[in-house]
């Protein structure tokens, strides 16, 4: 009996989660959807950083007259370029999920929505409009008052408007991080659930020893 048992050692029973981790982790695609909150949460700043941005700088630009051409110019232009640019991220990491050109586990962390590239993006964006704001704010304050004051206030109107939108961007991009890198259990929550989603046969009881291959038949 003895001889046999080292001859055939005695099987330890399949843990069903790590059983449906090893299943998600030979699939590079579903890599891009492991965090569905964070992706829907930066996917959606994105957006909303991209119309804001987009139909401001398009508001100002439309707005702009002799006296006032030179500074609705330059911040409508500004807003224009960082609207394009987001969105030109957003595209490009659509285009390199679906070329399945990435086969590196960093990488995809880094450039799938709700990865460090969004937050990189929003951040700088956050900055971008609060700069912009505060050097609008600051211009129409120095400025010595005219005759007719309505460029200068509408001026000092666009930078108290762009001051507290970078200020409640910036806000809420430091508060995500400070979740992010200050509760990691809540990320490893959120895999847990999402690998309950991917998964069908995922109920396995502890006596069973059953070889699960790495096929799309056990995966929605």
């Amino acid at each position: 009996m003895a001889e046999m048992e080292e001859v055939y050692p005695p099987r330890v029973p399949v843990d069903p989660g790590r059983m449906r981790r090893n299943i998600l982790d030979e699939h590079i695609e579903l890599w891009w959807t492991r965090e569905p909150r964070k992706s829907i949460l930066c996917y959606s700043m994105a957006v909303l950083v991209i119309i804001l941005c987009g139909v401001g700088g398009i508001v100002l630009l439309a707005s702009t007259s002799s006296r006032s051409g030179e500074w609705r110019m330059a911040v409508g232009s500004s807003l224009c370029i960082l609207a394009l640019l987001i969105l030109m991220k957003q595209l490009l990491s659509s285009a390199v999920q679906d070329m399945n050109c990435i086969q590196s586990r960093d990488q995809i962390d880094m450039l799938k929505s709700g990865g460090l590239s969004d937050s990189l993006v929003l951040l700088v964006s956050a900055l971008l409009i609060l700069v912009c704001g505060i050097i609008l704010v600051v211009l129409a304050s120095s400025t010595p008052q005219a005759s007719d004051a309505r460029p200068l206030t509408a001026m000092f109107s666009v930078g108290v408007t762009l001051t507290s939108a970078g200020s409640m961007l910036l806000f809420g991009v430091l508060v995500y991080l400070a979740a992010i890198f200050l509760c990691p259990g809540g990320t490893s929550a959120i895999n847990r659930r999402t690998i309950g989603v991917f998964t069908i046969s995922g109920r396995l009881s502890g006596n069973q020893r059953r070889e699960t291959s790495s096929s799309m038949a056990n995966l929605i």
